[in-house]
């Protein structure tokens, strides 16, 4: 089994910024990748970003230039910096792991909240 440990989501106001962070531990070994998806009530969790384990990147139009995802893969760590954060910004952020045999893992959700 792989978990996922996330961390670092909260409230903040338009043009704040945060630090994600997502620690997986368990059965891990060389990740295929790691991302980061949204969900907001009412809706389908959503793509965001996601990174490959030699640090290709890729992210949803609407928050390339504002949000950075990273990896440490010493420590299995991925990371996403988010700035000029906006109010549809606000959602429960999951942390996601592919497998090697590409099978997903899933933290447990963020909230980012951002507003007035």
């Amino acid at each position: 089994q792989v978990q996922l440990v996330e961390s670092g989501g909260g409230l903040v106001h338009p043009g704040g910024s945060l630090r994600l962070s997502c620690a997986a531990s368990g059965s891990v070994f060389s990740p295929y990748g790691m991302a980061w998806y949204r969900q907001v009530p009412g809706e389908h969790r959503d793509f965001v970003a996601h990174i490959t384990s030699s640090g290709n990147t890729n992210y949803v139009d609407s928050v390339k230039g504002r949000f950075t995802i990273s990896i440490d893969k010493p420590t299995n760590t991925a990371y996403m910096q988010m700035n000029n954060l906006k109010p549809e910004d606000s959602a429960v952020y999951y942390c996601n792991l592919k497998n090697q045999e590409k099978v997903d893992y899933w933290g447990e959700g963020a909230q980012v909240t951002v507003a007035s």
